[in-house]
């Protein structure tokens, strides 16, 4: 007799349960807090413990609690808002470890190319650099296993090079000139990881200070790097928050209290709970409180990027340079869990100087909600300003009287619309299949010990992409399955020398070298250097 198969109502139906388990077992927990819930509360508690018991001993399958558990937790917070999530244990240590700065491993940057894991560059300071381990080598056996041509992924990597620190782990490289693999015993050590990707000189006046996330070393980073550019003669200043998607408050303000004078109100937060509520102010002495301020966003800049950019816009501090940021307004609170787990869980939300809530709606879900970045692409937003339609109820006044917009993210005061006329087919296949990335990396390792005795600056006033390197780009793409279009090609060549210099630029001088480039095509960075006298003007008025 054939078994009966469950129904897509019957699969579902657990799921269904266990959040209402979950809920109901959050709700006790807070109960247990002497939180003095409803006659009804308890009512609800009682139902989810019967029908938990009656799963346990009479659903006909065998039930993984701890799976539906944690599934049901997950949609639960889906029902709450975009941002409370919850954070299984095993998962943890890698978010916590993006957040604090460090991490413990090997040390080095990697990517895959054909099912190898290749090392960009072993990390400063970590123990692979130590050891002697260089970009271009090739990591074929990891504790006497054979990990290339095994189809891993980044995940899987990770999963075997990371651990505590002490650890050893062997790994069996293969490098260029040698036909013997090399066998090196690593002693894992604590990495430390940047948020500022870069901070140089433009020119003889303007500083570029390229910020990627806000974590726990952001602040310490970002003085350092205004030290070494005000050594350096910096009068100007532009501060890169595009892509930049948030993390932790403090830094945030701490950034934002350095360009501040005197005592003004950064950001505050309002919660359900008074004792959520707060609010920040610039209160030390910074060491850039005159100098003027650009500051670049887009859709990629989140949460502690909109602080800093909407603080500064409010006071009339910077102009904001780009286009309308993320809009992610809401503070969680990090609760750690009895099983190693955490959940982190929506208290307030965060408005900036002049009132402005920096969140975006968000009408329950979560789908629709992450499809509001790509919403932009089609409705033009992206690519025209006057797509972009405001409210009257959703206007504000900056300190000196210009209008600033409410209704979800920091909208710039110059909007830079996203240059796609040299975009092609060809071009997204290339960077999709890391052939770009693959090409620049064998060309420097082939190349290195020429390069190595240029300098940055020889480097890009005479490298240029001759028909030979023309054809061993394409041919990288080839073997990739990029198959090649001449006009394609033509259309994006003059953007594609500038990403693949740009590349070959970071595996010799790391992100010193790649930004510098890169920024050449950047229409942000591009239309901020244009607009340093209106900078100067505003924070003469100061």
């Amino acid at each position: 007799m054939e078994t009966p198969k469950n129904s897509k109502s019957a699969i579902r139906l657990p799921l269904y349960i266990a959040l209402g388990i979950a809920l109901g077992i959050f709700i006790g927990a807070n109960m247990a807090e002497g939180n003095g819930p409803s006659d009804s509360l308890y009512e609800s508690i009682y139902k989810f413990r019967q029908v938990i018991t009656h799963i346990q001993n009479d659903y006909v399958d065998e039930v993984n609690t701890e799976e539906l558990a944690e599934t049901a937790i997950t949609e639960m917070l889906e029902k709450l808002d975009p941002h409370s999530v919850y954070i299984p244990a095993k998962e943890l240590e890698i978010s916590q470890s993006q957040l604090e700065g460090n991490f413990e491993g090997i040390g080095i940057e990697f990517n895959i190319f054909k099912d190898t894991i290749h090392v960009v560059s072993p990390l400063s300071g970590g123990p692979s650099e130590r050891l002697g381990i260089m970009p271009g080598d090739k990591i074929i056996k990891v504790d006497d296993k054979t990990v290339a041509g095994t189809g891993i992924n980044n995940r899987g990597v990770i999963d075997l090079l990371r651990g505590e620190r002490g650890s050893k782990v062997k790994v069996e490289i293969l490098r260029k000139g040698n036909s013997d693999l090399l066998e090196y015993m690593i002693v894992r050590d604590v990495i430390p990881q940047y948020s500022v990707d870069v901070s140089y000189m433009v020119d003889d006046e303007i500083g570029y200070i390229k910020v990627s996330r806000f974590a726990a070393t952001t602040f310490i980073e970002f003085k350092e790097a205004m030290n070494k550019l005000s050594k350096a003669g910096m009068q100007r200043l532009i501060l890169d928050l595009t892509g930049n998607p948030g993390g932790y408050m403090d830094p945030a303000i701490k950034i934002a209290d350095e360009l501040l004078a005197g005592t003004q109100m950064i950001v505050y937060t309002k919660g359900k709970d008074p004792r959520h509520d707060a609010e920040y102010f610039s209160k030390t002495k910074g060491d850039f409180e005159s100098g003027s301020v650009i500051v670049l966003i887009d859709e990629g800049s989140a949460s502690a990027s909109e602080i800093v950019s909407g603080a500064l816009q409010d006071h009339d501090r910077a102009l904001i340079v780009g286009r309308r940021s993320f809009g992610k307004g809401l503070v969680q609170m990090p609760i750690q869990l009895k099983d190693g787990s955490a959940l982190r869980l929506t208290i307030s939300r965060y408005y900036t100087p002049s009132g402005r809530s920096i969140q975006k709606p968000y009408d329950g879900s979560l789908e629709d909600y992450h499809l509001e970045f790509y919403e932009r692409f089609q409705n033009g937003e992206i690519y025209s300003q006057d797509s972009i339609k405001f409210a009257d109820s959703l206007t504000y006044q900056t300190d000196k009287g210009r209008t600033v917009y409410g209704g979800g993210g920091i909208m710039p005061d110059y909007f830079v619309p996203l240059d796609t006329s040299a975009n092609s087919s060809y071009m997204t296949r290339l960077f999709n299949t890391n052939s770009i990335a693959e090409f620049s990396l064998i060309y420097a390792d082939e190349n290195r010990s020429r390069l190595e005795k240029m300098s940055l600056a020889d480097f890009k006033s005479s490298f240029r992409m001759t028909d030979k390197i023309w054809a061993d780009l394409q041919n990288t793409g080839t073997q990739n399955g990029v198959k090649f279009n001449s006009k394609e090609f033509e259309k994006s060549k003059q953007l594609l020398e500038i990403y693949t210099k740009a590349f070959i630029a970071r595996n010799i001088w790391k992100n010193d070298g790649f930004y510098p480039i890169f920024n050449e095509q950047n229409e942000v960075f591009q239309k901020a250097l244009t607009l340093i006298d209106e900078a100067n003007k505003l924070a003469e008025n100061q």
